[in-house]
């Protein structure tokens, strides 16, 4: 047995299924972790179990190991449509590129505009014309001061206003216009901007001052080089933060929105990853020299593409993990489990991210939706919640006594996306909760449906296990058809199907992440096995399918639909007609899809290392490997997750589960008791030093499809739970 600082931990025993909870409501557990910059914080959050992750489908002992001790113990490389590994290689803009943004000075600038000013005058009148020649006049004199946007008189004229803006793309093509808001509800203005796309060897480069709450038109200059793609796209390396945080700090050092990127999916924050990005009408060399500037954030590999990249844009992603702290009976144990894990995969469940790292669980707020309660819906959001810092449970105190918008939205992060794009609405059109909902981005506000789908696919998956086993397919599983079968069976349609395709959801705002399959073609119907399928053994277990819930879906046809029916009655929720009107919120309007329930892990392989400084790393990133041929800005050093000084509890404290004895489950005439999730060894306080001794760490490396959870694959090997409060209290 191997030794673990000063103490010996006993490897973990794990039943092979949880007892199915089919009439009990989950259950939200509270546990003290949280401790904020004032006091403790009873912080309220879901469990495994709550959502449906209860079974294994191995019977093998687990074994003790700490997953993401480091970020850097998860590296995730996207693999592109044509199977591609994606790699940051490069940091380099491409020499072309580079000459032509560095020759590119704006022949415009050094030459008179009285003429055009004459003409403007014509169309916008002596006010607004004199305000246009002192704004170029600024411009073309080569001052280092910063070049503030200026805003033109009020136009409540549509025709006029576009007429003005045709004005600029013909005549004045340096500077772009976008129109803002008037001095009063029927008013429109035309602001004017010096364009970023053009070199103006740094005397715009200072943050701008005037912006307002609305950001500037993001998309490019019209004089954009013909012989070059539309869009940049390149490789975004990224250590400890999620994608929408690198691209908002790289567009706001661009000067550009958040909307002008694209990516195929989002990956882990606590990771280092690799992913592809495009950019709307952006050179290489701006984006290269970022690099110097930017933390914890690297781009490169660039080349010029004529399409964006668009959400499911991908195969899938690459896995690079690292178990810390490994404890077991032998060697073998660790050997026979992770022989398991490639031979016979994992179930493959919707991960404890897929329902939120607050305090307030997405498929909750999902289901609130579906039932149509908007200001339910609405006050669930924007209420105050444990766990969260003491400035912005102030903040949600603050609106909830005062229902001050303004002042609420000085006081909240601009990271709370969704509340603050509901205030923005509340701000619009006050008491109308359903507008204010439809103000949330459309990806993040239909995360939350899709929660609550993902959560009536976990509880169907556990019981397709509990009850039917992980071997072989049973009467009525539901598979793709192959062969003949698709020729013989017909699309079932659900009773209140709608044929409106355009009102159905559209899959291609999903990413990997999201966790719901995208729909695999026409050509890949499904149908319920027969009796003369499991004679014949035409489908394995590989096969099954489950359905997410939606109006172009069969659901199997067999104990495993009511599953479905039931859970989502007990919620009040019908899956066959809507309450409201609202399609978006609505799962007889969506389309719904199929997942399958087992999954191998692809091109598996594994390895235990040993070690004896925590803080050394046992993989090597895209960045390192860089640096061994070319010097470059590393990221501050990273810290092991044991304490939380200084940080943002919601960074490492995302799932917080109850170690509270209160069940007993069994299966194979073997009872275990213990708590509903893992209970965390005792572990005896580590010595201050980096060296604690030899230690073991078992290496992982896989490739799993888009939608697919590596921390199920590493639940199925450790049987434990995947908690960040369950690793962080191993790391204690």
């Amino acid at each position: 047995m191997w030794r673990y600082g000063v103490s010996i931990l006993k490897p973990y025993h794990y039943v092979h299924c949880k007892s199915y909870p089919a009439n009990s409501k989950s259950n939200l557990t509270k546990t003290p972790v949280i401790k904020s910059s004032n006091s403790w914080t009873l912080m309220t959050t879901i469990t495994e179990s709550d959502v449906g992750i209860l079974c294994f489908i191995s019977h093998l002992p687990g074994f003790r190991g700490i997953l993401k001790q480091r970020y850097s113990d998860f590296i995730v490389n996207e693999v592109d449509t044509e199977g591609n590994v994606v790699h940051l290689t490069s940091l380099d803009a491409p020499p072309e590129a580079v000459q032509e943004v560095e020759t590119k000075i704006p022949d415009q600038l050094n030459k008179c505009y009285a003429s055009e000013i004459i003409k403007f005058r014509s169309l916008a009148g002596d006010t607004d014309a004199d305000r246009l020649e002192a704004f170029i006049n600024q411009i073309t004199s080569g001052s280092e001061e910063d070049i503030c946007p200026i805003v033109l008189s009020p136009d409540s004229d549509k025709s006029h206003r576009t007429a003005m803006h045709n004005f600029f793309k013909e005549n004045l093509r340096f500077l772009v216009t976008d129109t803002v808001d008037g001095p009063d509800s029927s008013s429109k203005c035309i602001r004017v901007r010096l364009n970023s796309g053009n070199n103006n060897k740094g005397r715009n480069s200072k943050k701008r001052k005037e912006r307002g709450d609305k950001p500037y038109d993001s998309r490019g200059s019209s004089h954009w080089p013909e012989h070059l793609g539309k869009f940049l796209r390149f490789h975004l390396y990224k250590e400890n933060k999620d994608t929408q945080e690198a691209l908002g700090l790289i567009g706001k050092l661009l000067g550009i929105q958040p909307r002008s990127f694209g990516f195929a999916g989002t990956k882990d924050k606590r990771s280092v990853s690799t992913q592809r990005v495009t950019v709307f009408k952006q050179h290489a060399s701006r984006l290269a020299a970022l690099n110097e500037r930017l933390i914890g954030i690297k781009v490169g590999d660039f080349c010029y593409v004529e399409d964006d990249l668009l959400l499911g844009q991908l195969l899938g992603n690459w896995f690079t993990v690292i178990l810390r702290g490994i404890v077991a009976d032998s060697e073998e144990t660790i050997k026979a489990s992770a022989e398991s894990l490639g031979r016979h995969g994992f179930i493959n469940y919707f991960g404890l991210q897929r329902f939120g790292s607050g305090s307030i669980p997405t498929h909750r707020i999902g289901a609130t939706l579906l039932r149509g309660e908007w200001q339910a819906a609405a006050s669930t959001i924007l209420d105050p919640r444990e766990g969260e810092r003491d400035f912005v449970s102030k903040a949600r105190e603050y609106y909830k006594e005062t229902g001050d918008i303004e002042g609420t939205l000085r006081q909240l992060p601009r990271h709370l996306v969704a509340e603050r794009a509901m205030l923005q609405g509340l701000k619009k059109c006050p008491g109308n909760y359903l507008q204010a909902l439809k103000a949330i981005p459309r990806t993040l506000r239909m995360m939350y449906v899709h929660s609550y789908q993902s959560y009536l696919w976990n509880h169907a998956a556990s019981m397709r296990v509990e009850k039917y086993g992980s071997n072989e397919v049973v009467l009525g599983d539901l598979v793709y058809c192959k062969g003949n079968d698709a020729e013989k069976v017909k699309v079932v349609p659900t009773e209140h199907e709608d044929n409106n395709f355009e009102d159905a959801y559209d899959y291609s705002q999903l990413d990997e992440i999201s966790g719901t399959d995208l729909p695999e073609g026409k050509n890949n119907l499904v149908k319920a096995i027969t009796a003369v399928d499991i004679s014949t053994g035409n489908y394995t277990i590989e096969d099954v399918v489950l359905p997410m819930p939606g109006s172009r879906i069969i659901y199997p046809v067999n104990d495993i639909a009511n599953v479905y029916h039931d859970m989502a009655k007990k919620d009040g929720i019908s899956l066959t007609e809507s309450v409201h009107n609202t399609k978006e919120f609505s799962i007889t309007s969506m389309t719904g899809s199929y997942r399958h329930v087992f999954q191998k892990p692809i091109d598996f392989e594994w390895e235990l290392l040993s070690y004896s400084d925590g803080t050394i790393a046992l993989s090597e990133t895209d960045l390192d490997k860089i640096a061994k041929t070319k010097p470059v800005n590393l990221v501050k050093e990273e810290k092991p997750t044991n304490g939380t000084e200084g940080q943002d509890p919601s960074d490492h404290m995302e799932h917080i589960e109850s170690f509270e004895d209160d069940k007993k489950f069994s299966t194979d005439n073997v009872e275990v008791e213990g708590s509903r999730e893992a209970e965390p060894p005792q572990i005896h306080s580590l010595p201050e030093s980096n060296s604690l001794g030899t230690q073991k760490a078992l290496k992982l490396a896989f490739t799993l499809p888009a939608s697919c959870y590596a921390t199920m694959a590493v639940r199925e090997l450790l049987k434990t739970s995947t908690s960040v409060a369950f690793h962080k209290a191993l790391n204690q």
